[in-house]
């Protein structure tokens, strides 16, 4: 008979999994309308920002999704584990997504988001000059994290 285990991760161990992980998904609503992405990002342990470089197309859904001041969530995940026992650790930051301006720039932040994978602009259908490369801030106003662990050989 399996177990199944269930744990609330302290700060300390969602900062750990955000600082190990690059991808993620960003998921943005207005009104009843959802709309989630893959992203790259790099995270600040001390101010527990992340740091996005978010491209759109002139006419992509996620430009007017981006425009509209959406509620934002992150989600970041990973699963591991040997022979009969899975893990699963998850972390969800719930805040708001901020455009950063090329003015408000200081060497720290530029340094945030070097940690960003940068964009694959070979993925894009359009041209390089038709993309919209744009830096966000990502200020959660609440992280939460759970670890999961399943034993399927428990008795």
């Amino acid at each position: 008979m399996a177990t199944r285990s269930e744990v609330e991760m302290s700060d300390a161990e969602v900062d750990a999994l955000l600082s190990r992980h690059e991808t993620g998904v960003l998921s943005l609503a207005r009104d009843e309308t959802p709309y989630a992405i893959p992203i790259s990002y790099g995270f600040d342990e001390e101010s527990r920002t992340a740091f996005l470089r978010l491209v759109s197309t002139p006419d992509s859904e996620k430009r007017e999704f981006l425009a509209s001041d959406p509620q934002a969530r992150i989600v970041v995940y990973e699963e591991g584990g040997e022979g009969d026992r899975e893990e699963y650790a998850s972390v969800v930051g719930v805040g708001t997504l901020r455009r950063v301006e090329l003015d408000d720039l200081t060497p720290e932040t530029i340094a945030q988001y070097g940690e960003a994978q940068r964009p694959l602009f070979e993925i894009w259908a359009e041209g390089k000059a038709d993309l919209d490369i744009e830096l966000y801030r990502f200020e959660p106003e609440r992280l939460t994290g759970r670890t999961v662990v399943v034993d399927r050989d428990a008795e």
